[in-house]
Protein backbone atom coordinates (compact mmCIF):
# COMPACT_ATOMS: atom_id res chain seq x y z
CA UNK A 1 0.00 0.00 0.00
CA UNK A 2 1.25 3.33 -1.38
CA UNK A 3 1.56 6.71 1.00
CA UNK A 4 -1.48 8.09 -1.26
CA UNK A 5 -3.80 4.93 -0.75
CA UNK A 6 -2.87 5.37 3.13
CA UNK A 7 -3.52 8.96 2.69
CA UNK A 8 -7.08 8.40 1.22
CA UNK A 9 -7.64 5.39 3.92
CA UNK A 10 -7.73 7.72 6.20
CA UNK A 11 -9.41 10.22 4.88
CA UNK A 12 -12.09 8.24 4.68
CA UNK A 13 -11.82 7.15 8.26
CA UNK A 14 -12.02 10.55 9.43
CA UNK A 15 -15.25 11.56 7.13
CA UNK A 16 -17.37 8.96 8.16
CA UNK A 17 -16.06 9.75 12.10
CA UNK A 18 -17.30 13.32 11.59
CA UNK A 19 -20.69 12.26 10.02
CA UNK A 20 -20.85 9.77 13.05
CA UNK A 21 -20.73 12.69 15.43
CA UNK A 22 -22.70 14.83 13.06
CA UNK A 23 -25.83 12.72 13.57
CA UNK A 24 -25.12 11.82 16.65
CA UNK A 25 -24.77 15.59 18.23
CA UNK A 26 -27.95 16.26 16.35
CA UNK A 27 -30.34 13.94 17.69
CA UNK A 28 -28.54 14.65 20.89
CA UNK A 29 -29.15 18.31 20.01
CA UNK A 30 -33.17 17.38 19.21
CA UNK A 31 -33.65 15.78 22.56
CA UNK A 32 -31.75 18.60 24.68
CA UNK A 33 -32.59 21.38 23.13
CA UNK A 34 -35.98 20.62 20.67
CA UNK A 35 -37.42 17.96 23.30
CA UNK A 36 -36.90 19.99 26.74
CA UNK A 37 -37.17 23.58 25.41
CA UNK A 38 -38.55 23.84 22.00
CA UNK A 39 -41.79 21.68 21.96
CA UNK A 40 -42.02 20.71 25.91
CA UNK A 41 -45.82 22.52 25.93
CA UNK A 42 -46.61 19.78 23.35
CA UNK A 43 -44.85 16.70 25.49
CA UNK A 44 -45.93 17.84 28.45
CA UNK A 45 -49.91 16.49 27.62
CA UNK A 46 -47.53 12.78 27.98
CA UNK A 47 -46.65 11.58 31.35
CA UNK A 48 -43.25 9.25 31.49
CA UNK A 49 -42.84 7.52 35.14
CA UNK A 50 -45.26 10.18 36.56
CA UNK A 51 -43.70 13.11 35.16
CA UNK A 52 -44.96 15.37 32.11
CA UNK A 53 -42.96 13.78 29.19
CA UNK A 54 -41.07 17.66 28.46
CA UNK A 55 -40.35 18.24 32.14
CA UNK A 56 -38.72 14.42 32.32
CA UNK A 57 -36.60 15.29 28.71
CA UNK A 58 -35.85 18.37 30.10
CA UNK A 59 -34.55 17.03 33.46
CA UNK A 60 -33.14 13.90 33.22
CA UNK A 61 -33.99 12.44 29.68
CA UNK A 62 -31.49 14.21 27.85
CA UNK A 63 -28.58 13.15 30.03
CA UNK A 64 -29.92 9.55 29.58
CA UNK A 65 -30.00 9.91 25.54
CA UNK A 66 -26.52 11.49 25.80
CA UNK A 67 -25.26 8.41 27.77
CA UNK A 68 -26.64 6.07 25.14
CA UNK A 69 -25.15 7.75 22.12
CA UNK A 70 -21.59 7.45 24.00
CA UNK A 71 -21.86 4.06 24.31
CA UNK A 72 -23.48 3.69 20.21
CA UNK A 73 -20.27 5.87 19.25
CA UNK A 74 -18.36 3.51 20.90
CA UNK A 75 -20.29 0.77 19.08
CA UNK A 76 -19.87 2.44 16.02
CA UNK A 77 -16.07 3.64 16.29
CA UNK A 78 -15.01 0.04 17.30
CA UNK A 79 -16.93 -1.18 13.95
CA UNK A 80 -15.37 1.80 11.60
CA UNK A 81 -11.91 0.99 13.11
CA UNK A 82 -12.04 -2.69 12.14
CA UNK A 83 -13.39 -1.86 8.64
CA UNK A 84 -10.05 0.58 8.55
CA UNK A 85 -7.88 -1.89 9.98
CA UNK A 86 -7.26 1.10 12.86
CA UNK A 87 -7.78 -2.10 15.69
CA UNK A 88 -6.36 -1.35 19.14
CA UNK A 89 -5.54 -4.69 19.78
CA UNK A 90 -3.99 -5.29 16.37
CA UNK A 91 -1.44 -1.95 17.56
CA UNK A 92 1.29 -3.62 19.29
Amino acid sequence: MNSNDVKNKHQEYWKKNLQYLGILLGIWFVVSYGFGILIVDELDRFRFGGFKLGFWFAQQGAIYVFVVLIFVYVFLMNRLDKKYDFDEKEIK
